[in-house]
């Protein structure tokens, strides 16, 4: 009979314990509103959160309203038959040209869709801004640099059509998560094709120039440990470290860093086992010397791909929101 209270009065500590460990995070939260969420650092309790309904997953398919137009699969390139395509939504109320968002999924370079970004696409056309997301080529038809070609040849394409489609291209800011926003800091700090010889400026290029850009948890310096043997990282570059070590950076944001780069918002999750949030500390030291105006949140507890997760997303939105205010309009 003793041994039986013992295991459960043991059972009951442990009860209490995994309670205490999930409420933690969302009490915590409720006592500091002002401050980024707390997480749980750990899968086990996150799922755990989830499943007893502490947390909710973002919803992946938001209703478009009556007040946005959708425009879908509008062609910005085709390259040797595979046509690469848009999404545009714009606020049917918009007196003047509002600013434009451009997002960019993620998915290591090999996987994902424009249409994962509709929590972030469609909730922005609600607060005004016309927001669009792009497709590009995977690693399925192309090694690096194909989908950094085709992200810079989107944003050419949106310099050229805000009059066709009613935005303001001189305010254009590119949004990205994980591998999407290595791409949109390479579009937004000036990656130039390779081998390309002589000056690539166009007229277009010569007018223009993105406005902010926002970067969540992406990968910034291929050069560092981490990334020379990372293997969505050699996959995507299709070479080692060892083989071809300029072409690790030349496909590093970071090396592109200069005080001409646009202003630039960084979000990343402290328990991000994927993409190190050592990478967003060197960007934002990087910027900062470089005197490129920045904001960085870091998000405690959190891994990759932290704004699935609603209350991050609210916070990811809330801060870009605020950062819009500042620089686009």
């Amino acid at each position: 009979m003793k041994i039986l209270k013992r295991i459960l009065f043991g059972l009951l500590i442990i009860i209490a314990f995994a309670a205490l460990l999930l409420i933690t995070p969302r009490v915590w939260s409720a006592m500091n509103p002002d401050n980024p969420p707390i997480g749980y650092h750990f899968s086990i309790p996150g799922y755990m959160a989830l499943g007893v309904g502490l947390e909710r997953i973002i919803d992946n398919n938001p209703v478009i309203t009556s007040d946005i137009e959708e425009i879908k699969d509008v062609e910005y390139k085709n390259i040797n038959g595979k046509s690469l395509q848009l999404d545009i939504f714009r606020p049917k109320n918009s007196v003047k040209p509002p600013p434009l968002l451009v997002f960019i999924h993620g998915g290591s370079w090999s996987q994902g869709k424009r249409s994962d970004y509709l929590v972030y696409t469609v909730a922005f056309a609600k607060k005004g801004y016309m927001t669009a997301s792009i497709s590009y080529r995977l690693l399925k038809d192309g090694f690096y640099p194909a989908c950094v070609e085709d992200v810079t040849d989107a944003v050419q394409w949106l310099f050229k059509n805000g009059n066709n489609y009613g935005y303001d291209p001189d305010r254009i800011a590119l949004i990205g998560g994980s591998a999407g926003a290595h791409l949109a800091l390479l579009a937004a700090y000036g990656w130039k094709k390779p081998n390309v010889s002589g000056d690539t400026t166009t007229i277009v290029q010569a007018n223009h120039r993105i406005k902010a850009v926002v970067d969540i948890y992406g990968p910034i310096d291929f050069t560092t440990d981490y990334a020379r043997n990372q293997p969505l990282i050699t996959r995507f570059l299709n070479h080692t470290y060892e083989e071809m070590p300029a072409l690790y950076k030349e496909a590093s944001p970071i090396q592109y860093v200069n005080k001409n780069n646009p202003p630039t918002m960084i979000l990343h999750g402290t328990s991000d086992e994927l993409v190190p949030v050592s990478q967003s500390d060197q960007l934002k030291a990087r910027l900062d010397s470089a005197g490129v105006p920045n904001v960085y949140y870091k998000v405690p507890f959190w891994p990759h791909a932290m704004d699935v997760v609603q209350r991050v997303n609210d916070y990811s939105q809330l801060k870009m929101n605020d950062f819009f205010d500042r620089y686009l309009k």
